[in-house]
């Protein structure tokens, strides 16, 4: 029988041997930079150190995003909220995604979107305003009995909704209480579970999964840890929250640091003395912070935090979390955040 050689050609082969691994050897050093650099686009992050020659003409830049539920008690549109974006110069934005349909949304009542609504045509309205999605929010708990029976599909399908309308990351999180009727160790193998099903999708169609600290499990540094180990992928990562962090009695200036090279999406969130003083430590969340940035009592916390980041090179989108008052909170909100960027000498970028 005649032996391949390194340099002989292989019968019916136009290439030989050494040629076609060296090809297979550059194929896939291909692969693993595109799928680095898909990663550090939508998080906000460089893919490679810049050379010492250019790093003094750089600047540190970072997005500014919103959440509308800033606008459910105004009963906005999604769409009046873009029309908002665009009279004050935010580009990014964040929203709740709805699988199936609700009369209220329906009316016209509810600024967020439904999975049923086109893509496609949604990008191409979004185009007009000259707003994108930082993220979507497909914050179904994942912690409960039910979150494998619907937490994971809903979550699948945001997914692939993403994608098509160009989205790099969908949010995630737990609930607020403990499961009911199931101990810590069951809930978290269950949730392992869930987000090794999640990550498969997540990672065919290059997705962000982020985990937000909003619940029982995630406010806690050390669930939150194991949670983002649930699978060895570099897509799921995290979004932190300033005031979720903050009201669960956790330093959220020592929650970013410690996870600060999983973080690609951050929620902007104050919190007011008076709810500070009711509830810190007793509670997980905060739906819809009544508090403008900058008036509340996490407001230097925040300040670090994002000098924390420009330290670290992040880039990605601040989406701010807080009562709109139908513009008027917002608004006062972004001039704060605008105003402390450019103190700590944080470029906007569009």
């Amino acid at each position: 029988m005649t032996e391949i050689s390194d340099t002989m050609p292989a019968p019916g082969a136009t290439t030989t041997r050494r040629e076609f691994l060296r090809e297979a050897a550059l194929a896939a050093t291909s692969a693993t930079v595109f799928a680095t650099s898909a990663i550090a686009s939508a998080a906000g992050t460089a893919s490679a150190q810049p050379s010492e020659t250019t790093k003094t003409k750089l600047k540190h830049t970072m997005k500014i995003g919103f959440h509308t539920d800033a606008f459910n008690s105004a009963y906005w549109s999604f769409e009046k909220c873009l029309d908002w974006a665009k009279k004050n110069g935010v580009h990014y934005i964040e929203c709740g995604l709805i699988d199936g349909v609700s009369w209220i949304h329906g009316l016209g009542y509810q600024p967020h979107v439904a999975l049923y609504e086109d893509p496609a045509l949604l990008r191409r309205k979004m185009d007009g305003y000259g707003v994108r999605f930082s993220q979507v929010d497909a914050a179904y708990p994942l912690s409960g009995k039910d979150g494998p029976l619907r937490g994971v599909p809903y979550v699948q399908k945001s997914i692939a909704w993403a994608k098509l309308i160009g989205c790099p990351c969908v949010d995630t999180t737990d609930g607020l209480h403990a499961p009911e009727g199931l101990s810590d160790p069951q809930a978290l193998d269950s949730m392992k579970r869930c987000y090794e099903q999640i990550i498969e999708v997540a990672e065919a169609h290059q997705i962000i999964i982020n985990i937000e600290p909003h619940g029982y499990f995630t406010t806690k540094p050390e669930m939150m840890e194991k949670m983002l180990a649930f699978c060895d992928s570099p897509w799921l990562r995290m979004n932190l929250d300033t005031g979720n962090t903050f009201i669960a009695g956790q330093d959220p200036v020592a929650f970013l640091k410690k996870f600060i090279k999983k973080v690609s999406h951050v929620h902007i969130k104050d919190v007011s003395e008076s709810l500070t003083k009711a509830v810190r430590g007793g509670m997980t969340g905060i739906a819809v912070s009544h508090c403008a940035l900058g008036d509340g009592v996490n407001a230097d916390n925040i300040k670090t935090c994002l000098g924390v980041l420009r330290d670290s090179g992040y880039a990605g989108t601040l989406s701010m979390e807080c009562e709109g008052q139908g513009g008027p909170m917002i608004e006062q909100s972004l001039a704060w955040l605008r105003a402390t960027l450019k103190e700590l000498g944080i470029k906007e970028t569009k």
